[in-house]
């Protein structure tokens, strides 16, 4: 009996030991791997100047893009970039089509449900552009009563439309590329977007048509917590990992040369 029972004890502790080596190569193996991470497919939609959106020469550009390659540096991976609609970002990120999301995407509780995110990278309000032969001057509830305004289906922007500006009609676009061209051709009383677009937009020959009124004050529980990179669930090291080089080209002005090449403002927020 004493011999079988210190043959039992001797194999608990053989199987113990194996098992603990084997969960500490685990997960060696598990922090090797996020720490070689070489590449990284990134996201964005390719249609919202002047955030992300395809040059003259065909290659994608913008704030997002530019900010991406950034973080790409800093991290010392490789960016490798793509396209997506943005009804398809988040699905397309779940089933693994690419690593993060560098598209404008807003932290918000509902795409935290889904999703992570880094810290935010921008943070810019919400704003409302006219006609330039429009009477409005007010960007109030009051003010807009009863009027049409065109916003991009699925944004933040569209959900402050239709929770602040209940009495007016709000349309919803796929992309900020067709409400634009609504309003130029008199279809819509008014549009909403974020300043950097809409701002972009007014000062070019394309938005000549066009006047901004006013921006509404940033409100988190509409617009979230900012922009941020999404990444799948269970990817948090990896949005740590963003969040620490937003963070450093914000330190070293890499994020300030990047910024002034676009807006006359800050970007960033708090």
């Amino acid at each position: 009996m004493i011999t079988l029972l210190k043959k039992n004890k001797d194999a608990l502790m053989s199987f113990s030991r194996i098992a603990l080596a084997a969960f500490m190569s685990l997960t060696a193996a598990t922090s090797l791997q996020a720490a070689e991470i070489t590449k990284l497919r990134l996201a964005t939609e390719g249609a919202y100047p002047p955030f992300n959106f395809t040059g003259s020469d065909g290659a994608l550009t913008g704030f997002d893009v530019e900010i991406g390659n950034a973080l790409c540096a800093e991290m010392k991976v490789e960016c490798e970039w793509g396209t997506q609609e943005w009804d398809g970002m988040i699905p397309g990120l779940i089933a693994g089509k690419y690593d993060a999301i560098v598209a404008s995407m807003s932290i918000t509780e509902e795409r935290l449900e889904r999703i992570s995110f880094s810290r935010s990278y921008y943070n810019t309000p919400s704003t409302i552009a006219v006609p330039k032969n429009s009477a409005l001057t007010e960007i109030t509830p009051e003010a807009l009563n009863g009027l049409l305004i065109g916003a991009q289906g699925g944004t933040t922007h569209s959900v402050v439309a239709e929770e602040i500006y209940v009495n007016s009609e709000v349309s919803l676009y796929p992309t900020s590329e067709e409400y634009k061209l609504d309003i130029e051709n008199g279809r819509l009383d008014a549009v909403i977007d974020d300043l950097g677009v809409l701002q972009s937009w007014v000062d070019s020959d394309a938005g000549s048509c066009c006047k901004i009124i006013g921006s509404l004050p940033i409100q988190p529980e509409l617009h979230g917590q900012g922009i941020g990179v999404g990444v799948p669930k269970g990817k948090e090291e990896l949005a740590d990992r963003f969040s620490e080089a937003i963070l450093a080209i914000r330190e070293n002005g890499t994020y300030k040369i990047i910024n002034d090449k676009y807006f006359s403002q800050d970007a960033f927020g708090e």
